[in-house]
């Protein structure tokens, strides 16, 4: 058995011995170090996922590890192995599949939303989902490489270019990790954030911000641009307001990338797209490459991954965790150490 934090109702986890799967062919055993609490654990916590996630089942899909044993058939791994995964398992003939786009299969599995996730002391995972982390990188650091390989493959649906002025409603984890790839690219970037502890998070890093409370977001890009606009928007926000900013701040030709799951429609002023011939694009998860430049930028620094980890906690703590992210206040990103001491030993 393996301790692990479950998901068995709505605003209810448990951290419980869970049934341990030796790895069969094609797959590897690992031991999962840190697991990052992300805004989709969040949706879960809150029951928003019901219909899709069957309860109880392991949370996690934001990792780092490494591998205890592999399976038949598997080569290039080995124990002791640093490694994070990428979450996806995709069937491989579905349209979506067909054209390429594998990271958005119509049959997806979403490892830690669909099927067991990492927040456990042992997982067994395909290892086709594994990416390797330099031996340099801690591994703490290295449980934020999958949210920040969201934030690269937005950055690059979004086509974000050298010089360009870059808007970011919604200074969370992703929307900074957003911020910094976009800088990394070459852009210009304003975070538009309501918590001041966020604002100031972000302006240490050397990311300017405004308050939307203030209500002179639209005013502060027009001075800022010198009344053109921003060329991209990102709305990492998940609030009405949000997607109001987002398309009023943009110039003629911008664009507009939807990153923040939103639970219900938003009235989006259409006349302002076609007035500005605007331009809206979707951006949902990552593939391989996406990935691989993610343990680049946390390796190297570009991506500071520890000034972003707010606290870190054992298993057996997990649940006060997820309450305290739903609070708000002065926290950004929680970790679960999968491997500290628990009620129920250590790994």
């Amino acid at each position: 058995m393996t301790l692990a934090v479950r998901y068995t109702a709505a605003r209810t986890l448990d951290t419980a011995p869970a049934e341990l799967f030796e790895p069969g062919p094609g797959e590897v055993l690992l031991a999962p170090a840190f697991v990052g609490i992300c805004g989709t654990d969040l949706h879960i916590f809150h029951g928003d996922m019901d219909a899709r996630v069957a309860a109880p089942t392991v949370l996690g899909h934001e990792m780092s590890g490494r591998v205890v044993a592999v399976g038949a058939g598997v080569e290039g791994w080995r124990p002791g192995d640093a490694v994070t995964v990428m979450p996806l398992r995709w069937d491989g003939t579905c349209p979506a599949c067909v054209k390429g786009n594998r990271h958005v299969c119509q049959n997806l599995d979403f490892i830690g939303i669909d099927s067991p996730g990492a927040m456990q002391q042992r997982w067994t995972v395909p290892a086709s989902t594994l990416v390797r982390l330099p031996g340099s990188l801690a591994l703490e650091r290295a449980a934020l490489v999958e949210p920040t390989a969201v934030a690269v493959h937005d950055v690059g649906r979004a086509r974000v270019k050298a010089g360009e002025r870059v808007v970011v409603v919604g200074g969370g984890p992703v929307g900074i990790l957003i911020a910094l790839v976009a800088r990394a690219a070459g852009a210009e970037v304003r975070v538009v954030e309501p918590s001041a502890h966020r604002r100031k998070l972000a302006e240490g890093l050397g990311l300017p911000s405004w308050d939307p409370a203030a209500g002179e977001v639209v005013e502060a890009v027009r001075e800022w641009t010198g009344g053109a606009g921003a060329d991209v928007a990102f709305e990492v926000s998940g609030a009405a307001g949000g997607v109001e900013t987002a398309v009023e701040v943009l110039a003629v030709r911008g664009r507009l990338c939807l990153v923040a799951i939103h639970p219900r429609p938003r009235e989006v002023n259409l006349h302002r797209f076609f007035w500005r011939e605007l331009t809206l694009v979707g951006a949902r998860l990552y593939d391989r490459g996406d990935f691989e430049r993610a343990v680049e930028l946390v390796a190297e620094g570009t991506v500071p991954a520890e000034r972003l980890i707010s606290s870190v906690v054992p298993l057996a703590e997990a649940a006060a965790a997820f309450e305290a992210l739903e609070g708000g206040g002065d926290v950004m990103k929680i970790l679960v150490d999968c491997a500290a001491d628990t009620e129920g030993g250590t790994a």
